[in-house]
């Protein structure tokens, strides 16, 4: 749709400046886009010219052009006028719109090839072939971006992203499915992990207050060349993946800082299954109300320290102390100590994991 948009604009210029009237016709001869209603030439006249090697012909009212893209007849323009300068502006208007299809064409071309590379579809010699004749540098550094939103494929999030990266002529905005929106960025030689944090925090950041929309957004290790993006694709889904398992309360989740959930995410799920019966009484887990499993992670992210969590949760220091003794009767485990603390931490995490893959067994 965007090509036909962008052609009505130029038909539409075109009659402002000129003062004439444009037509494009299908290769079936019907109305494709028109800045007026006039009655078309005949069948046969356009079949005739269809038929005939002649670019042009014209008569008292109108003019006929070909609109040729590979030696194939796409489109044909008519001009209506009888002025002299009728002829080139026909011609003008000819090459501006080849010169538009070359354009869509090569952009989508690009897209196939980015989406293909990532699905890993090519071989070396492959990939790195056409992305020579695609005008592809297939030495650069790039990283892989993957965004998502509440709503899949929301316009909103794809035309602020549009924005964000229009400048960037280097960079490529696709998607192979209806997960997310990939970002493939090229990265200057001084960028690097700090500045994939940087970018991914302002995706989430512009997505909220231009789209209105909450964002998650992941991104895989620098692919020193061409070959390695499928690969970096593969962990920026990971990223996402194991990111909203284990650490919901973010929004951004780089491949490289991805902790002790990328161990646990590549685990059987039967060893799983089988650590979680042993850390936990059966049912135990169930009983805990988010009030609990709140103090519980507050607790840890402040390093066990019972002051700083009652001064952040605002209570009293002997009621967290009570209720880690009430714990500990229940899962014979004191998270006060480092120990515990460690195996009920990660416990809760497979625990996360375990619930997460019952729900979505295909994945």
């Amino acid at each position: 749709m965007k090509i036909k948009t962008s052609l009505q604009k130029c038909l539409e210029d075109w009659k402002g400046i000129s003062g004439l009237d444009f037509c494009l016709l299908s290769e079936s001869d019907e109305v494709f886009l028109s800045t007026c209603e006039k009655k078309l030439p005949s069948k046969e006249r356009l079949t005739e010219f269809r038929e005939s090697s002649a670019l042009c012909v014209a008569n008292s009212s109108c003019q006929l052009h070909k609109i040729m893209e590979n030696q194939k007849i796409i489109y044909l323009l008519i001009v209506w006028g009888k002025r002299e300068s009728a002829e080139t502006i026909g011609a003008l208007a000819v090459c501006q719109v080849e010169s538009l299809l070359t354009a869509y064409a090569e952009k989508n071309d690009k897209n196939t090839f980015m989406q293909n590379l990532l699905l890993d579809r090519y071989t070396e010699v492959e990939a790195f072939n056409r992305a020579g004749r695609l005008r592809i540098s297939p030495t650069a550094r790039r990283a892989v971006f993957l965004v998502e939103t509440r709503q899949p494929r929301d316009e909103n999030t794809l035309a602020t992203i549009r924005n964000i990266f229009s400048a960037r002529t280097r960079d490529f905005l696709t998607a192979v499915d209806d997960s997310g929106i990939i970002v493939v960025r090229e990265l200057q030689p001084t960028e690097g992990y700090q500045e994939l944090e940087s970018i991914a925090l302002m995706l989430v950041g512009m997505l909220n207050t231009e789209a209105m929309t909450s964002a998650w957004v992941s991104y895989s290790t620098v692919a020193e060349d061409i070959r390695k993006l499928s690969e970096a694709y593969r962990e920026a889904k990971m990223a996402m993946e194991v990111g909203k398992i284990f650490y919901a309360e973010r929004n951004v989740f780089g491949y490289n800082r991805l902790g002790i959930g990328r161990l646990i995410y590549q685990l059987p799920i039967s060893v799983c299954e089988m650590f979680v019966d042993e850390v936990f009484p059966k049912g135990a887990l169930d009983s805990l109300d988010d009030e609990t499993l709140n103090i519980i992670r507050t607790f840890f992210e402040n390093n066990l320290n019972l002051s700083e969590t009652s001064r952040q949760l605002y209570v009293h220091r002997n009621t967290l102390v009570y209720r880690f003794e009430k714990l500990q009767k229940r899962f014979g485990l004191d998270i006060r100590t480092f120990a515990d603390a460690l195996v009920f931490q990660v416990g809760l995490m497979v625990s996360d994991y375990v619930r997460y893959r019952r729900a979505h067994p295909e994945s």
